[in-house]
């Protein structure tokens, strides 16, 4: 057990190790709890995984467009400066890793902790405790889904499968969740006529 309070009294001093101002006791060790609950609010878990893989699509598509026209771009510079252009392929590679961290950051880092492919699909990401994204967070959250899938192969994306927040082997490092935004949006209401 621990106490959760401030522990200040005003300079009386304290035999107990407690002290009845400013908090109480807690059995938790001073954690709160999830801030979303899969068993009390399981709506905003229908579905996440399904389109949670149509938002990555969506975001591999975003994310190749530019890169694509860089490449044509380079091509096209190779062939009008005989061959001196081409040199510029190696920065291809390193260009778009930065690009990807950029985008994956600067999206979920957000006001609506979101990459467009989440957005299109409803989905947003928010911290274990309920908090927005931010950009160091989006960016790592790129990083842990890329080495976890290159390291320990595609089949580590099943663990989604096996918890009730559908939260893959990344997001429980990070301590994030994916959830529905549709559900967790109110509807706005029609404004009254007189």
């Amino acid at each position: 057990m621990s106490y959760s309070g401030s522990g200040n009294t005003g300079g009386a001093s304290n035999t107990g190790g407690a002290s009845n101002a400013g908090g109480a006791w807690r059995s938790d060790g001073g954690v709160p709890p999830h801030a979303f609950d899969p068993w009390t609010q399981p709506e905003l878990f229908r579905g996440v995984l399904t389109r949670r893989l149509f938002a990555f699509l969506i975001d591999v598509l975003v994310l190749s467009i530019p890169v694509i026209l860089a490449c044509i771009f380079i091509a096209v510079f190779g062939v009008v400066t005989l061959g001196l252009g081409w040199a510029l392929f190696w920065l291809v590679s390193p260009a778009s890793v930065i690009w990807a961290l950029i985008y994956y950051g600067a999206s979920i880092g957000g006001p609506h902790s979101a990459t467009l492919g989440m957005r299109v699909m409803d989905l947003e990401l928010r911290t274990w405790y309920g908090a927005p994204g931010y950009f160091v967070l989006g960016a790592m959250h790129a990083v842990l889904f890329w080495i976890s899938v290159s390291v320990l192969s595609p089949l580590v994306l099943l663990v989604g499968l096996f918890n009730g927040r559908r939260r893959l082997l990344h997001d429980i490092v990070l301590g994030t969740v994916v959830i529905n935004s549709s559900v967790r949006s109110p509807v706005a209401q029609p404004a009254r006529t007189f």
